[in-house]
């Protein structure tokens, strides 16, 4: 609701509210930083009683352990689309794709990747979030094995080509949210390019 006056709660089923708290919350992360966060500006951002949100989340750890959920749901979509446009032959490619996917979808959601990048402020460890972060390592692992027996890769460290791809889109998405393209010589309004050339040079690297 636009002009965060209070309603019924009741105006809102039960999916309903859930979804808009969360989708509150990533406003108030993209407006105003994460520290804003607290589960009573959400509830007013929403419209509803302070005390409605405790229905869904027991706490701002909670709350935003949910939006770092829909957040890696939605990493693992735009993975899954970015993979959609290779070859399905060819796991290399794909296994760059994934990298490239990651990155569109960190510089075009700054906001969810400001959440699943802070530790700190989410249940890291909760099932939700732990499934999809093995489920993604599985899958780029499983295209590293397939390179390998393709006889493709510099070496065997699998697991560590695994971490270093995650490791660099990572760090590179995390340099453009804490806007610190400039400090290291590039121009911020490119460094969605600059980011994805670097993968491409990664990725080659790592092949014969």
């Amino acid at each position: 609701m636009s002009n965060h006056e209070p309603v019924d709660d009741r105006d809102y089923h039960h999916g309903d509210l859930r979804r808009a708290l969360i989708a509150a919350a990533v406003e108030l992360v993209e407006q105003e930083g994460l520290e804003a966060v607290s589960v009573r500006e959400v509830a007013r951002r929403v419209g509803v009683s302070p005390g409605a949100p405790f229905r869904h989340f027991k706490s701002r750890t909670a709350l935003l352990t949910a939006v770092a959920e829909e957040a890696q749901e939605r990493l693992l979509t735009a993975v899954a689309e970015a993979r959609r446009h290779e070859q399905v032959d060819d796991p290399l490619a794909a296994f760059r794709a994934i990298g490239e996917g990651f990155l569109r979808w960190a510089f075009e959601n700054p906001g969810h990747f400001h959440v699943i990048s802070t530790r700190a402020v989410i249940d890291f460890d909760s099932p939700g979030i732990r499934d999809r972060n093995d489920r993604l390592r599985a899958t780029m692992r499983q295209l590293m094995e397939a390179a390998a027996q393709q006889g493709r890769l510099r070496s065997a460290d699998i697991d560590r080509y695994v971490l270093g791809l995650r490791a660099l889109a990572y760090g590179l998405a995390r340099m453009h949210i804490d806007g610190q393209f400039a400090s290291w010589g590039q121009n911020p309004n490119q460094a969605l390019d600059e980011s994805l050339h670097v993968l491409e040079l990664f990725v080659s690297a790592i092949q014969v």
